[in-house]
């Protein structure tokens, strides 16, 4: 499985993308929007694209409706991963798009990978 990881913090976003890659997943990563919007310039061809909530320049809910907007044909689920585990969090990332939403604190990286895994079917 072919995945976009896009996270502003670096250790986070390494450690999510080692543990994908110990799992068998091919990773892209991108630090936040700019990054993101740049490498799906290149390929959309990815079945997961993993985000979190809060990032530079753009929300993790303005990322689901924009590459929905722009790439309207993109068969990658989007899957938020954040701290924001409010009910509204939730209930705007899934109304936007998002195909599942995972809270970090809740869920050590191996678990995060299964739940992705599950996700993603």
């Amino acid at each position: 499985m072919k995945l976009l990881l896009i996270d502003d913090d670096a250790f986070l976003r390494d450690m999510y993308a080692l543990k994908f890659n110990e799992s068998g997943f091919e990773v892209e990563v991108a630090d936040g929007a700019t990054e993101a919007f740049r490498i799906l310039e290149q390929d959309q061809n990815f079945d997961v694209i993993l985000l979190d909530m809060i990032m530079l320049g753009m929300t993790g809910v303005e990322l689901i409706k924009e590459i929905k907007n722009l790439y309207s044909d993109i068969k990658a689920k989007l899957i938020v991963l954040s701290n924001q585990g409010q009910p509204e969090d939730i209930d705007e990332a899934m109304s936007a798009g998002a195909a599942g939403y995972i809270i970090k604190a809740e869920s050590v990286p191996s678990d995060v990978v299964k739940k992705v895994e599950k996700l993603s079917k």
